[in-house]
C-alpha cells in the first residue's frame, strides 16, 4: 500500500512527524550507544503517536578507505541492524558510493562484498536493506542488484536531480525499477555539490515531480514514501505526492 511518511532527524522531529499524523518516521539510526540508550523513548514514542519507523543508517565517511569500512563501518551497521530488530524496523535505507564511472573495480568489489553481509544480516533480522542513490545512475546499480540479488534501492528523486542534466529518476524507473522499495521526495535546482542538496519542499525548485511521480504511480509503485523536509514543510509536498500518486 502507498504510504507517506516524514523524515525526522531528531527526537523533536520525530513528536513533530506524529503531531502531523504520518504513519511512519523515517529516523536517524546512526549512533550505536545513543541508539541504545534512547531505546525506551523511542518505543514510547511509537506508541504515543501510533507510528512506526523506517531506519536512516549513517554514511560511511570515506568511501574508498576499505580498511576503515571493514573494521569499523561494517560492524557499526550490524550493530545498528540489530538495534533496529528491537524497535521492530522493517526497512532501512544506506549509502555506500561505488559509481562505476569514479570508483576503482577493486574498491566497487569490496564494497560489494561487504554490502552482502549487510544485506544477509538484515535479513536475519527481518529488515529490508535499500540502498540510497547519490551520484551513481541506473546502470551501477544494475551491477549492484547482479552481485547482491537481495538488495533493494530506496530512489532519491531530489538527489537525482544533481550532477546531471536528467534527473537519473527516469533511468531508475526505466531499468530497475522492480527493486525499487522505498522512496525519497524533496526538490532543489540541480547543481554539482552537497550545497546543492537544498531539501526544498516539492514545488520550490526544478525536478519534473508531476511526470517522475505519474510514471512511479503508472508503473505500479505502492510502498513508502519519505518527505525529506523540514515538519511544516510536510504538509503541502504531501498534497503534491497525493496528487500524483493517489489512484483516482
Amino acid at each position: 500500500m502507498l504510504t507517506i511518511g516524514g523524515r525526522a532527524h531528531t527526537i523533536e522531529e520525530i513528536h513533530k512527524v506524529g503531531k502531523l499524523g504520518y504513519p511512519f518516521a523515517e529516523v536517524n539510526i546512526d549512533n550505536p550507544d545513543s541508539i541504545e540508550a534512547d531505546l525506551d523513548v523511542l518505543q514510547g514514542l511509537k506508541e504515543e503517536y501510533g507510528l512506526y519507523y523506517l531506519a536512516h543508517y549513517p554514511n560511511e565517511g570515506n568511501p574508498n578507505d576499505l580498511k576503515n569500512l571493514r573494521e569499523n563501518f561494517l560492524p557499526k551497521v550490524k550493530r545498528l541492524i540489530e538495534l533496529s530488530a528491537e524497535l521492530e524496523i522493517r526497512k532501512g535505507t544506506i549509502h555506500f558510493w561505488m559509481d562505476k564511472r569514479w570508483a576503482d573495480a577493486d574498491v566497487i568489489a569490496a564494497k560489494l562484498e561487504m554490502l552482502s553481509e549487510l544485506v544477509e544480516h538484515a535479513k536475519s533480522h527481518q529488515l529490508l536493506l535499500c540502498l540510497e542513490n547519490l551520484t551513481a545512475r541506473h546502470d551501477s546499480f544494475s551491477n549492484y542488484f547482479a552481485a547482491v540479488p537481495d538488495l533493494r534501492m530506496t530512489m532519491d528523486i531530489g538527489h537525482g536531480q544533481l550532477l546531471t542534466k536528467g534527473n537519473t529518476a527516469f533511468g531508475f524507473m526505466e531499468h530497475v525499477f522492480p527493486k525499487i522499495a522505498h522512496v525519497h521526495v524533496h526538490d532543489n535546482l540541480g547543481g554539482t555539490g552537497v550545497k546543492d542538496d537544498l531539501h526544498l519542499p516539492l514545488g520550490d525548485g526544478k525536478v519534473d515531480y508531476p511526470q517522475i511521480l505519474t510514471i512511479l504511480k503508472e508503473k505500479g509503485y505502492d510502498s513508502t514514501i519519505t518527505m525529506e523536509v523540514k515538519p511544516e514543510e510536510m504538509s503541502r509536498t504531501c498534497k503534491e505526492v497525493k496528487a500524483y500518486m493517489r489512484k483516482n
